[in-house]
Order: C-alpha cells, then structure tokens, then sequence
C-alpha cells in the first residue's frame, strides 16, 4: 500500500511553477503601478507649487498697488499746496492791478480838469501823462502775470483731477482683487468642507456602525483600543485593518480634490490623565508616538506623505473631565481630521 501510495505521488501533477510565474507577475504589476503613482504625485506636487506661487504674485501686485495709492495720495496733497499758494498770488495780483487802475483813473481825472487851466499846469500835465504811461505800462504787465497765473491754476486743476481719477482707479483695482481673493479663498474652504462631508460619509460606509468609532464635530474618532495595548504605540493586527479601510477611502477622496487646495489628514493622538509607566516618560511622548504610528502606516499604504500631519495632545484636550474608567477610556483616542495645512 505504501508503495502504491508513493506512485500516486508521482504521478500528481507540479502546481509550483505555475505559482512562482503568477507571483512574479503580480509583484511586477505592482512596482510598476507605483511607479506611475510617484510620476503622477511629481506632477501634482508641481502644479500645487505653481499655484501658490501665483498668489503668492497676487499679493505683491496688490501690496504694490498699495504703494502706488499712498504715492498719488501725497501727490495730491502737494498739488493741493501749490494751488492754494497760486490762488493767494492771484488774489494778491488782482489786488495790485485794481489799485493801479484807481490810481490811473485819479489821475485822468486830474488831467480832465488841468485841461481848464493848461496854461497853468503844462508841466504838471506832462509829468502826470509820463505817470499815466508807467501805470498803463504796470497794468498791461500785471494783466499778462494774472493771465499767466490763470493757465497755471487751469494746469494745476488739471492735473489735481487726473490724480483724482487715478486714486479712484487704483482703489477700484484693490477692491477688486481683494474681492476676487476673499471669493477664492471661501470657495475653497467650501470645496473643502464638502471633501470633508464626502470623506466621512464614505468612512461611516466603510468602518460602519461600531462603538468605539464616532464621529464628533469636524474629526473621526477612534478609541486608542482600536489600534494600540495599554502604554503601547505599536499598531495592532486589527488597527491595521481599519487603517486600511481609512486609506483606501482617502485614496479615492484624494484624486477628487483639486491640487491647487492644500489639503492634510492631521493625526492627533490623546491619552488620559493618569500617569504613565512603561517604555514612554510622559504621556506628552505616548500621544506623539501613537499618531506618527499610525501617519506612518498610511504612507506605506500609498497616502502621500506631504498630506499627512501627526500631533500628540497628552490629556489637556479631554472629552470627558470626570474620573470614571468609562470617561478616561473616551479620552484615550486617535482623530482623523481633514483640514488646510
């Protein structure tokens, strides 16, 4: 029978083989679909690049059109100067050239009546139409500085006016950018929180309903249970799993938000307050250990690391205050939020 059996054994057919091309196969496949996710990832990151660089332009231009704003400012205020100085001259020529025609007026009214008496006042009559000459000669003079003064103001006005309207340019041209900076940006914060929506739905769908996962605000609670022992911040079997439910989700959510949005999952790791004993001096060190445990579990998943963040917030940002093992049991939680970095 033994003998019989070791034929049967072969004569059996070689599966070896077959298998070892089969892996060979799929873990060719495999590079290769992770070589042109880190080409694609170049790419993106490149254009995110380019993208903050460009507003990173816009607020020069704006920071510039600033500048040249305050320069028209005190251009106007010094052509403001030159017109008051220039209309105090023009009053003051309008002034001397009445007196001059008072004077001259007097004066053809003496030559009036020193007709009557000619004989009498010849020579006073030619010294005074010497004087009448020299007024008329001051008047014709003060006329041309008056007419002079004037094409300076109309100049001045002129000018005052056209850095008027290039004022009320420059501030519409501010108030358009800031316009279309504050649309952007809330456009973005609103593209953002709809990602966020989209992303946890799709978590809920996956994770499903179980305790100690939960969702609380803007962020996704796990209980540290989940993933780690007691003072530990070595993942476990099973937080793997759920970490990879996690991944896959931010995966598809990932390839919809476009690049130009800066967004990042933020990890944030939570003890209780207890004191802590074991490998970690502080529960400062346990949080922080546990969140860049599980950030690092992610990137070997394929999630980009520039989109990943780890904090460790101790016990100062409990959700329970009382000191009940149910409530020091909540505080001890992994969150997943995604938000702008």
């Amino acid at each position: 029978m033994a003998l019989g059996r070791g034929r049967r054994q072969e004569a059996g057919f070689n599966y070896w083989p077959g298998f070892v091309d089969a892996l060979s196969t799929l873990i060719l496949g495999i590079v290769f679909l992770l070589s042109v996710f880190l080409v694609v990832q170049f790419f993106l990151s490149q254009e995110v690049t380019g993208k903050d660089k460009a507003l990173q332009e816009l607020n020069a231009r704006i920071a510039q059109l600033n500048d040249l704003l305050s320069l028209e400012k005190l251009g106007k205020l010094n052509l403001e100067e030159q017109l008051s100085q220039v209309r105090a001259g023009l009053t003051a020529a309008e002034g001397e050239r009445d007196r001059v025609k008072s004077l001259y007026d007097g004066l053809a009214g003496a030559g009036n009546d020193a007709a009557g008496r000619a004989g009498e006042l010849g020579k006073a009559l030619d010294s005074e139409k010497q004087i009448s000459a020299r007024a008329l000669a001051q008047v014709e003079v003060l006329n041309q500085q008056i007419a002079a003064l004037r094409r300076q103001l109309a100049a001045l006005e002129e000018a005052l006016d056209a850095s008027e309207k290039r004022d009320k340019e420059s501030q519409g041209r501010i108030a358009d950018l800031g316009q279309r900076l504050n649309v952007a940006l809330a456009q973005r914060v609103q593209e953002l929180s709809r990602y966020r929506s989209e992303f946890f739905g799709r978590l809920r769908t996956i994770l499903g309903d179980r305790p100690d996962i939960r969702i609380v605000g803007d962020r996704f609670v796990f209980q540290s249970e989940v993933f780690f022992d007691t003072g530990q911040a070595v993942l476990l079997p099973e937080g793997r799993a759920e970490l990879d439910k996690v991944a896959q989700a931010l995966l598809e959510i990932g390839k919809k938000i476009p690049d130009e949005i800066p967004w990042v999952i933020r990890v944030d790791g939570h003890t209780d307050k207890r004191p802590i004993t074991g490998a970690f001096k502080s529960n400062w060190e346990l949080s922080s250990a546990r969140a860049i445990a599980v950030v690092q579990y992610l990137i070997t998943l394929g999630v980009p690391a520039q989109r990943l963040l780890a904090a460790g917030f101790a016990e100062f940002q409990p959700l329970d205050t009382a000191n009940t093992e149910d409530a020091f049991k909540r505080n001890r939680r992994i969150e997943l939020k995604l938000t702008e970095r």
